[in-house]
């Protein structure tokens, strides 16, 4: 008899273990269910550090052997130019000059008083990216030696780049985790609740943009993070 009630007891007890442990079990399931997800953004203003400056020209004439020559003439020129305004002869790139026959591009009956078309293209591909900014600012000084730079051909356009982001991206990583762990705080007060620990993270693609239109060596670096935490009462 004391047997039975013995096993009885140690039935009793081994159901209330049992039940408290799918309980608590389902409290804390309940509990990890309870998440706020957030974005967090960092961005920064960085100079560009690296300048790609195609400078382009055009001549023309009629005897296409002398319009080589004066075109290579002009390019030798421009970088002559460039070197005596402290551009690093390494950072100087020379094309070979582009001739069209005018009469075999174009039709009808429309006159001209050239046949040949002659662009030649000298190119700066540099880090020192204010010594070519000075220099960009004295173009006026080509048209007096009578270099007419193309500056509003589409296929020339200057080209300013941030390339050190691999530098700055651990500590914009980290702002931006730290300013959605803030975001995630006030919606956990709003709530009454505790915030948690992350449950999942995952960083956004990091975006270089011209800060506007007006200074495209200036980058306005950017990224979004994406954010899970626990919530608890």
């Amino acid at each position: 008899m004391r047997s039975r009630i013995l096993e009885s007891i140690i039935l009793a007890l081994a159901i209330l273990g049992v039940g408290a442990f799918f309980y608590f079990a389902m409290i804390n399931v309940k509990d990890r269910d309870r998440v706020v997800f957030v974005r967090g953004l960092a961005e920064q203003e960085v100079p560009a550090d690296h300048v790609i400056w195609p400078i382009a020209f055009k001549l023309v004439g009629d005897d296409v052997s002398s319009l080589y020559v004066a075109t290579q003439g002009k390019m030798k020129h421009l970088q002559n130019f460039l070197v005596k305004n402290g551009i690093a002869k390494s950072d100087i790139s020379i094309g070979t000059p582009e001739i069209v026959d005018m009469e075999s591009e174009y039709y009808g009956n429309t006159k001209r008083n050239y046949r040949y078309t002659s662009t030649g293209v000298v190119t700066v591909s540099s880090s020192n990216v204010d010594a070519v900014r000075a220099v960009i600012a004295k173009q006026g000084d080509l048209f007096e030696q009578g270099i007419m730079v193309a500056s509003n051909d589409y296929r020339y356009q200057t080209i300013y780049s941030f390339t050190g982001l691999n530098k700055i991206k651990p500590a914009m990583i980290e702002e931006a985790t730290k300013n959605a762990r803030e975001v995630a705080e006030k919606f956990a007060k709003d709530s009454q609740s505790n915030l948690g620990k992350i449950k999942t993270a995952s960083q956004g693609q990091f975006s270089i943009e011209d800060r506007d239109g007006n200074t495209p060596y200036i980058k306005n670096v950017r990224v979004v993070t994406n954010v899970q935490f626990f919530l608890q009462d």
